[in-house]
């Protein structure tokens, strides 16, 4: 069972979103780089901090990462991979681990949404979702209908 959850972040009006499968709570703060961006060659770059915890009483691993990154126009880029920023952490029960990561889109927002799969000491594993978040810019015009 997965329960979803957005709630507004600090002073900089940021969006954190989470999600709880299985005990692990994944939660996702994405942030538009400015800096990094190039609007007018059509160059958007987001960062997004994850935190990785583990609510439950047994001690899992991060494996793999899948992730799926629809940007605004519709395109499709889907990442696959062990483990995050180079590593495959173990979490014993009450601990975390958290990571920065980054992704550049041709268009100025898009989605991402995935899974991390974990494995157990006895070697079951299991998918852990990680919440759709939102990767806007201020370079998008939204319209209301």
């Amino acid at each position: 069972m997965t329960d979803l959850e957005c709630a507004e972040g600090p002073a900089e009006s940021l969006v954190m979103y989470s999600a709880v499968t299985r005990s692990i709570k994944v939660s996702v703060k994405p942030l538009f780089l400015e800096d990094q961006s190039s609007p007018a060659e059509h160059h958007f770059v987001w960062a997004y901090q994850v935190r990785i915890e583990n609510t439950g009483r047994e001690t899992v691993q991060l494996r793999m990462r899948h992730w799926r990154i629809t940007d605004s126009f519709g395109r499709v880029q889907e990442v696959r991979g062990p483990g995050v920023v180079g590593e495959q952490p173990v979490l014993e029960p009450g601990e975390a681990f958290e990571y920065t990561s980054g992704t550049p889109l041709t268009a100025p927002s898009g989605i991402m949404v995935g899974t991390y799969q974990m494995e157990t000491e006895g070697g079951e594993t299991f998918d852990v979702a990680i919440p759709a978040f939102s990767l806007d810019s201020p370079h998008e015009t939204i319209h209301l209908n």
